[in-house]
């Protein structure tokens, strides 16, 4: 691995650290402090435990889910075999014990994404308009990364950091209809119902800055995911950086009302389907186009996934 790219790692990996122990680090320190001076009665533990529990159930059952709503089936090994060849391939580089399983979603769509749970193992799944639309390089490429995933195992990062700004809404949101009602098992007289309506109000502000944390987090995934997709497959930043590219670039002659019926969890896929990019027959001066641009830190902000110009130059350095 190249010098430049070794520390664009580092950096990487940090930031996800860093990350995850102010999001983890902070939350748990404000429920703690939230519920020992309330001297929570059992039945707000039973609430947000049941929260926890139904995040859980999700992740469970979360690839039905999915395989219902993209009418996701098993690739069989006979279709496109140099596909699974190519997934076996990387999986025994990427260190995988087990390989994930290949899928097709049956959409028009070209994009990728990684699944699973415990109760179903791990998936890795193609679209019918990724495999129609890219070239066999750049296919590999974006396997590569949603393999990244899988040896991450980002579903699960990603299940477990969602939960916390759950938690910390719904305890606002019973401590804002506490304080309205006068339910709490505390003397309400002297102003302590509009204390705890500020309180639950200013919790469920919260939970959408620890949800901004969130995204930034995933963001941080999507990058570790294109840099694994860079070191395990042979001229893996180029054919990413082409890939997608290609995939905006197809995504954009689709119908906007089809794009919107895909969205549903657009979270999971290596490109979200509403970003796209226009014209440009040569795809090298489309990747250039697009890494040319200036990204709207506002949008990206709100954004699971990096903004594309930004994706591509940090591919650039895995390129020699």
């Amino acid at each position: 691995m190249m010098p430049k790219a070794g520390m664009s790692l580092i950096k990487l990996r940090l930031a996800m650290l860093s990350t995850l122990a102010v999001i983890t680090g902070l939350a748990t320190l404000i429920l703690v402090l939230i519920l020992s001076w309330l001297e929570v009665p059992f039945g707000i533990y039973t609430i947000l435990g049941i929260v926890v529990a139904f995040h859980i159930l999700q992740w469970l059952i979360a690839p039905y889910i999915i395989n219902a709503i993209y009418r996701v089936r098993p690739l069989e090994a006979h279709e496109y075999p140099w596909l699974h060849e190519a997934v076996s391939k990387i999986s025994a580089v990427s260190g995988l014990d087990v390989k994930p399983r290949l899928m097709l979603a049956e959409i028009d769509l070209p994009n990728a994404f990684a699944y699973g749970s415990p109760i179903t193992g791990n998936f890795v799944a193609v679209t019918k308009g990724l495999l129609s639309t890219l070239p066999r390089e750049e296919v590999e490429a974006v396997v590569g990364h949603e393999l990244g995933h899988v040896k991450h195992k980002d579903v699960m990062f990603m299940m477990v950091i969602s939960i916390i700004p759950a938690l910390i809404y719904y305890l606002g949101h019973i401590l804002y209809y506490s304080g309205w009602l006068g339910s709490m098992s505390r003397d309400q007289r002297g102003g302590g119902g509009a204390l705890l309506v500020l309180i639950g109000a200013g919790l469920m502000v919260l939970s959408f800055i620890f949800n901004l944390f969130v995204f930034y987090f995933s963001r941080l995934r999507e990058y570790y995911a294109d840099s694994h997709a860079a070191i395990s497959v042979q001229n893996g930043a180029k054919n990413l950086q082409r890939g997608l590219a290609r995939i905006m670039n197809v995504s954009g002659k689709i119908r906007k009302e089809k794009v919107a019926s895909y969205t549903q969890m657009k979270a999971l896929f290596i490109a979200d389907p509403e970003v796209t990019v226009r014209g440009y027959t040569d795809i090298d001066a489309l990747v250039e186009r697009i890494k040319s641009e200036k990204p709207s830190i506002l949008m990206e902000l709100f954004s699971t996934h990096p903004h594309p110009a930004k994706r591509l130059r940090h591919l650039d350095t895995y390129i020699t």
